[in-house]
């Protein structure tokens, strides 16, 4: 008798989870009720997995509404497969839409949604669960694969490999091991990027100044644990928040390249007309970019591109919905930026003559770089200044007199899009997904509040911008300074990256995944696993895409933008979820699948 079917997903969190239901849907029409094993292989919960586990403190949110976050395909996705409806998070957890749950709150939902996925498979197919890890891929191109499992001698038999693996640990990299080096050899606390729930935060002592390198969506979660975990409070007090301190709270010295946190969610909904895209990047665009023979650069090829994109959408809303703030009739403002190469003088002085505010511009290296140029006479104007920019950051992303912000997050949704159009032919690299995690993927807006009342209550301290860390072998001490405040340094005995390990195959933690990497699997130049744009196919050394290795999720060349997908905005993750699915059904339907492995693969 010839053995069963089986297919082997490495990662069970919520893009193994989201194969997984679209598996369930299109299994009865590409593959009937023939028997088949479905092996998933995560030490962490199926469903939630690591990052969503629901073992963690209910301190820590999502950065997006509960309204916002759903699991489920609807009729705006481009599918081949059937689309199955379900709930958001905010419906099947019964939550106001506009409140931002807790990472738990969002693991139950995963959970439940992994639960439906499964029980929607027929009885033919077993679903087999385990809870390790998975050490390596053996196995010829055209016979049965070998996924070695942590603990387990014997392998697993898979006719296809599905890596959904998600965000991973990293070996630390040159200057994290020499900061760690330096840290050993005086007996300071250095903690490298990692998953901040997952840190040792015990040992960052209460009332000492802790140097902290990173102001995004990682280090909201250690100003949360580290403040509200340790027992403070936070009081209204009008239109403040008040901080009141445990006393058991270090004082964090944060600063970054921008030397300011991301923007903050926009807190209102965009009504009416919404700009039409994609117009300057679209279909047209990026095909002819992949006729080309020579290699594609972002900087030089693709970001003008989206620069006019974004201005485009940015334009388009601000004269249909904001017209007296604006001095030219929309027909001659669009007929000459369509005329007009991109990022030029030309773009610049319509955009001076049409739009008499600057407030009402939009300039991506200005929102690239907030703080250049500026100085202050001293670290408390530095306190103060950035309160400032907090405060008016606030409430601009909460003013709808300023929807062209939201209109410009709509359009970041469609570049990314044609992004992944361009798949193994670029990496945009880490400056680009960074740029957009800043405009479109920051905070929400309590969470700034928050920052600011303890920014006054001097739990916080801002470094600034362009912030450079040293370290000072005679003292035995971590230092920081910014140019924004000349010849001020900070000291301390502790240092914390306050960001996630980047997606590198070369210094992944994952085994199986640098096991690929060592193997010669393809990679760009800046680590991400390079996969076939059409159906997630893993690209080996020479090109040629694995007939039966598939990749989805960050650490691909086909990431997407954003964790979680909004209903009825097209969810390019569920689109791709469903081609592999249905890659992956049809090749065990059609294809003889059950060749013997030699032993020595």
């Amino acid at each position: 008798m010839s053995p069963r079917r089986s297919l082997v997903i490495v990662g069970a969190g919520p893009r193994g989870t989201g194969f997984l239901e679209r598996l369930a849907a299109n299994l009865p029409e590409l593959y009937g009720d023939e028997p088949l094993d479905v092996h998933l292989v995560d030490p962490h919960p199926p469903g939630p997995g690591r990052i969503w586990r629901t073992a963690q403190s209910p301190l820590l949110w999502m950065n997006s509404q509960a309204e916002d976050v759903t699991m489920f395909t609807d009729e705006t996705v481009a599918l081949d497969g059937p689309v199955r409806p379900g709930p958001t998070l905010a419906e099947w957890a019964g939550l106001d839409g506009r409140t931002f749950p807790t990472r738990p709150q969002q693991g139950a939902y995963l959970r439940w949604v992994y639960e439906r996925a499964r029980d929607a498979l027929p009885a033919s197919v077993t679903v087999h669960e385990h809870r390790t890890t998975a050490l390596r891929i053996g196995g010829p191109r055209d016979g049965r694969q070998r996924v070695w499992l942590e603990g387990t001698a014997v392998p697993l038999l898979a006719d296809l490999v599905v890596l959904t693996v998600g965000h991973l640990d990293a070996e630390p990299d040159e200057e994290q091991r020499r900061l760690a080096d330096f840290a050993a050899r005086h007996r300071l606390l250095h903690l490298p990027p990692d998953f901040t729930a997952d840190a040792d935060l015990a040992a960052l002592p209460a009332g000492e100044p802790v140097l902290v390198r990173g102001f995004g969506l990682a280090f909201v979660d250690l100003m949360v644990l580290l403040t509200e975990g340790r027992g403070g409070r936070y009081e209204d007090d009008g239109d403040e928040l008040v901080y009141v301190p445990s006393g058991k709270e270090p004082v964090l010295h944060v600063g970054s390249r921008r030397g300011v946190p991301y923007h903050s969610k926009i807190g209102y909904v965009l009504d009416g007309e919404r700009p039409p895209l994609p117009r300057y990047f679209g279909t047209e665009q990026t095909d002819a970019l992949l006729r080309r023979t020579g290699p594609i650069d972002f900087r030089r090829d693709v970001w003008p591109l989206i620069d006019k994109e974004l201005g485009w959408a940015h334009y388009h809303r601000l004269f249909s919905t904001h017209p007296e703030r604006t001095a030219l009739a929309w027909s001659d403002f669009e007929r000459a930026y369509d005329e007009a190469p991109p990022r030029g003088a030309d773009i610049a002085a319509l955009v001076a003559a049409a739009v008499p505010d600057p407030a009402d511009r939009l300039d991506l290296d200005a929102l690239d770089h907030p703080l250049d140029g500026l100085r202050y006479d001293s670290a408390e104007a530095l306190q103060q200044g950035l309160r400032d920019y907090v405060t008016e950051d606030l409430t601009r992303r909460h003013d709808p007199a300023h929807s062209p912000d939201a209109a410009v997050f709509a359009g970041l949704l469609s570049v990314y899009g044609q992004l992944l159009r361009l798949g193994k032919r670029l990496d945009p690299g880490a400056w680009w997904h960074g740029f957009f995690s800043y405009l479109a993927s920051g905070p929400p807006g309590p969470r700034l509040r928050q920052l600011l009342a303890l920014s006054r209550a001097g739990v916080v301290r801002f470094l600034g911008p362009r912030v450079t860390v040293e370290t000072d072998e005679e003292r035995g001490l971590f230092r920081a300074g910014s140019p924004a405040v000349p010849g001020e340094w900070t000291e301390a005995r502790a240092l914390v990256e306050a960001r996630i390990p980047d997606p590198t195959l070369e210094l992944t933690g994952s085994p199986l995944l640098r096991a690929l990497y060592e193997e010669g699997t393809r990679a760009t130049p800046g680590g991400l696993l390079v996969v076939d744009p059409v159906d997630g196919r893993i690209l080996e050394h020479d090109g040629r895409p694995h007939p039966r290795r598939f990749a989805l999720g960050p650490h691909t060349t086909a990431r997407t933008g954003s964790a979680f997908t909004r209903p009825r905005t097209g969810g390019v993750a569920f689109g791709q979820n469903d081609v592999t699915a249905r890659a992956v059904l049809t090749f065990l339907r059609d294809r003889e699948c059950r060749l013997p492995v030699p032993l020595s693969a």
